[in-house]
This record gives structure tokens, sequence and C-alpha cells, in this order.
């Protein structure tokens, strides 16, 4: 059997409770080892320029759409053309912010996108997971809902 490059960070689950702290929230997460950018739900996004940087505002849920809002403006990290799981491929803002699995915290890069029509608001892909190995028979490794 072949050795792994690196030490771990950490076990996680398929899903794991992610908590945003700039953005003031805790989401349930989808862990995706198939998709390699990281995705955020987020909706009425718009994009301003202030002092000659530009930003983004939008609104996102901790859960399905009867949770309540929860507006947000940050910097804009990027713009990347994303292939979704379908196949369709879109333009989306990025964002740049910390997260925290649990007692583990990393810097994640996530992409705006309407996900009403998915079972979880946050979907981490393998950029984020850089360093952590993925249990895919167990939940909630790192905090329960």
């Amino acid at each position: 059997m072949k050795e792994l490059p690196y030490t771990p960070k950490a076990v996680i689950g398929r899903l794991e409770m992610a908590t945003l702290p700039t953005i003031g929230m805790t989401v349930c997460a989808k862990i995706d080892t198939g998709a390699y950018t990281s995705a955020l739900h987020a909706e009425d996004i718009e994009i301003f320029e202030e002092e000659g940087h530009l930003w983004v505002s939008f609104t996102t849920r901790s859960g399905g759409l009867e949770s309540p809002p929860h507006p947000h403006r940050t910097h804009l990290h990027d713009r990347r053309r994303v292939t979704s799981s379908n196949g369709h491929k879109e333009w989306r803002y990025v964002i740049r912010t910390p997260m925290q699995l649990g007692e583990l915290e990393m810097m994640v890069e996530l992409t705006l996108t309407d996900r009403s029509d998915m079972r979880y608001p946050m979907l981490l892909g393998r950029r984020a997971l850089r360093r952590l190995l993925v249990a895919p028979g167990v939940t909630f490794m790192h905090g329960e809902p």
C-alpha cells in the first residue's frame, strides 16, 4: 500500500457542521470529494465598488427556504467558471472566508450560487479538503447539528 504524502489534520464525515465566523452562521455542509470547488447558497447577489475595491453582497440561509435570511457583504475574491454536477457551466463569484469544523480552522474559497433546490446550503469540494481524510460512512464527527 502506498504511504500518504502528508499527515492528515483530521478525519471528517460526509456531513459536517461548518461555522463561518465572519458571516456569523453555522451551516450543514456536504463533503463532496467529486467536486473541486466549494459552494455556499446565496440569493440576491450584487457586485459593487467601494473605495476602489469590488465587494459582493448576498443573502444566505443556514437551512432551507424556511430558515431566516442572513444578509452579508464582503470583498469579492474572484470570479470563476464552474461546471456543476449536471454538466452546466456558469460564472460564479468567489469569496474567501475563515471556516471552522469543530476545532479545525482554515481559510476556504466559496463560490456563491443558488442552492435552494439542494438539501444542504454548503458543499465542500476537494480544494477545501486538503490534508483532511473523509470517512463516507459517518456524519458530524466534529459536532452534532
